[in-house]
This record gives structure tokens, C-alpha cells and sequence, in this order.
């Protein structure tokens, strides 16, 4: 699905939520960031069912098909929080990730709505899904992936002067 959808997809009640979760996700994106986490923490908890996969396609499209009345910018960031902010606000549970992909070499930062047990959430890559994922916002508390420990090598003291 591309950027800007010019299809209207959804019922009614669900883009009324898109749009009321699009413009939520503006403001709180003009926030501090750690306010926009714990907003959106707050706000999945309100969705306590689960979402079905073709409901939550047709939730991201009615989002894009939204942005399109923004005259600002409507990248990832703000399309993924808006989708997640819209579910909370018809019941639904789904999940804000967010990322970077490292290889190919330019690095490349993206955000995300995931279901929890499916994936992301109409994302389709030719390629497959290179992204790894640096923190999501489930229903519960934030985490952060930490990425693995890189191993250090022993170094050798040095002698001091008076060992010498």
C-alpha cells in the first residue's frame, strides 16, 4: 500500500478513529518523546482485544487515506502512532515498534504497528522484513531491545614506570 492511500478503506466508526487518532498522534508527537511513550503506553492498555488482521490493514489505510488532509508531514512515525492511537480508541490491541534497518548501507529508521502474534501491520517488503526492531509499545510497559554485547578483547596491562 502506497505512502499516501487514495482509497478509503474501513467503516465509518473506524475512520472516524483514524482520524481522531492521527490528529492525537500529531500532538503528541510534538511532545517530548518520553510523554509520547507514556501516552501511547496508557492508551494500549485501553485495547483489550485483539485486533484481526484484515481489520488492522484496513485501519493503516484509513490513517494514510487521512494524512492526506494534513498539509504537514505524515511519514512512518506519525502514520504508526495514529494507527495504534485509532485501535485503542475502538477497543483494539496492537503494538508500536520502532526500528532501523543497517544493511544495505544507508541506515534507515522506520516505525511501525505490529499485531502481536502476525507481524507488521501492512508493511510488505519485495525483499522481506530487514528491520530490527529498537523498542515497541506493547499494552503492558515499554522495552527496549538492547542489541547483543559486543565481546571485548583482554588487553595486557601496562607496566608502570616503577615496575620497569
Amino acid at each position: 500500500m502506497e505512502a499516501y492511500s487514495t482509497v478509503r478503506t474501513g467503516t465509518y466508526p473506524e475512520r472516524l478513529a483514524a482520524a481522531a487518532g492521527l490528529t492525537l498522534a500529531l500532538v503528541l508527537l510534538r511532545l517530548p518523546f518520553r510523554h509520547t511513550v507514556h501516552a501511547t503506553r496508557l492508551a494500549t492498555q485501553a485495547g483489550r482485544r485483539p485486533l484481526d488482521p484484515a481489520r488492522a490493514e484496513a485501519l493503516v489505510g484509513a490513517v494514510r487515506h487521512t494524512a492526506r488532509w494534513w498539509p504537514g508531514r505524515v511519514a512512518c512515525m506519525e502514520t504508526s502512532l495514529g494507527t495504534v492511537l485509532a485501535a485503542a480508541l475502538l477497543g483494539r490491541r496492537l503494538t508500536w515498534c520502532i526500528g532501523a534497518r543497517f544493511s544495505p548501507p544507508p541506515v534507515e529508521y522506520h516505525a511501525w504497528a505490529e499485531l502481536p502474534d502476525h507481524g507488521p501491520v501492512a508493511e510488505y517488503t519485495v525483499a522481506g522484513w530487514h528491520y530490527l526492531t529498537g523498542m515497541t509499545i506493547p499494552g503492558r510497559r515499554a522495552r527496549i531491545h538492547q542489541p547483543p554485547q559486543a565481546v571485548v578483547a583482554y588487553e595486557c596491562p601496562t607496566p608502570r614506570r616503577s615496575e620497569q
